[in-house]
């Protein structure tokens, strides 16, 4: 199985590549930027929005290729149906948006038809004995985070290293102590750990490419799938509790640190300028980082480091089990919370340049 698991690997990183390099060489020109020219990015619009189509074609080899290696896993299974049919939707909902700039309300629908296709297939969070209350937090999660990687994909290579913690922590574990994720989905996991990887040597400062809302939106669906399967899902109880919601909630707050405050930061900040939300603008907290002195690699790279720590700080969590008193707890809420008073009250300190 580790051989298998290292060709996987392998050839995620290399097909990715390829396919980077062969796209930026020869771009297409409906594919070479966004429609929308206008929309607020940190840097210019007009480079190769290719990033999601190397994330796609890697994550359908690896399909493909499970069909074969999986064959008595993957039939009659919902977990791969589902898988496919959700991150096929994603992607192509957000490479519509990239080629004839789509309504909001267009990535909404396919988002909550992505959230129902998880709930059917039996994929969801399970915070509470009552499960129409899971059902519901499931779709604010899988919508929410959705929107909020393609939220946080506003500078070079930010989204792409964010998400390499996020998968690549679940990864690790999976291998290292375990986990109750299927050897198809650690395989998915693990050649889009490898598509990232290779994707980040052309999108790492001065980028030659973006991930593109069909990047975005692909990656939001895989980071939807393993937020539920490995963190919400990941501590066994067999009675629901105050104090085990609470861990759940945690473990999540940890490993998604990053895109949680940036969105939680927007919103509060434009809702009190009585702006949208939903509306592009300089004013994420990657941007007031770099309003604050950093240049945009050290932007990425201390992003990074604070959603590697929060991811291990999750792993270590989910690890020690019921070893840990749960009135402990808030020491683990430590670090979240003063990683979001940090880069929000920085949004209100450093100002643009």
């Amino acid at each position: 199985m580790n051989y298998i698991l290292l060709i996987f690997f392998l050839v995620s990183i290399i097909l990715g590549a390829f396919l980077n390099n062969f796209f930026i060489k020869r771009p297409l020109k409906f594919l070479v930027k966004k429609a929308n020219n206008s929309a607020i990015r940190f840097s210019t619009q007009s480079k190769p929005i290719f990033g999601g189509v190397g994330f796609y074609v890697v994550f359908l080899t690896t399909m493909i290729a499970s069909l074969f290696i999986f064959k008595d896993e993957v039939y009659n299974s919902k977990e791969y149906l589902s898988l496919l049919i959700v991150v096929t939707l994603s992607f192509i909902m957000g490479l519509a948006d990239d080629v004839i700039s789509t309504p909001p309300s267009f990535k909404f629908i396919v988002q909550f038809l992505c959230a129902f296709i998880f709930i059917f297939s039996d994929i969801y969070i399970k915070i509470s004995p009552v499960e129409w209350y899971n059902y519901a937090i499931t779709i604010i999660w899988v919508v929410g985070i959705m929107n909020s990687i393609n939220m946080l994909d506003n500078m070079d290579a930010v989204t792409s290293m964010t998400s390499l913690t996020i998968i690549g922590g679940a990864v690790f574990y999976t291998l290292t102590a375990g986990s109750n994720i299927s050897n198809f989905g650690l395989i998915v996991l693990l050649t889009t750990t490898g598509a990232l990887i290779s994707f980040l040597l052309f999108n790492w400062s001065p980028s030659k490419m973006y991930m593109g809302d069909n990047g975005s939106q692909f990656i939001g669906a895989i980071l939807a799938f393993t937020g539920i399967v490995f963190f919400w899902n990941a501590v066994p109880v067999e009675e629901f509790q105050y104090g085990y919601n609470t861990k759940q909630a945690l473990i999540v707050a940890l490993a998604f640190l990053v895109p949680l405050t940036d969105t939680t930061t927007v919103t509060i900040n434009r809702l009190l300028k009585k702006k949208s939300p939903f509306v592009g603008g300089r004013d994420h907290t990657t941007h007031h980082l770099f309003y604050m002195g950093l240049t945009n690699r050290w932007v990425a790279f201390v992003l990074f480091i604070i959603n590697a720590v929060g991811v291990s700080l999750a792993l270590w969590l989910i690890n020690i089990g019921d070893k840990l008193d749960y009135s402990k707890l808030w020491l683990f809420a430590i670090f979240p919370l003063c990683s979001f008073l940090f880069l929000y009250l920085n949004t209100k300190f450093s100002k643009p340049k």
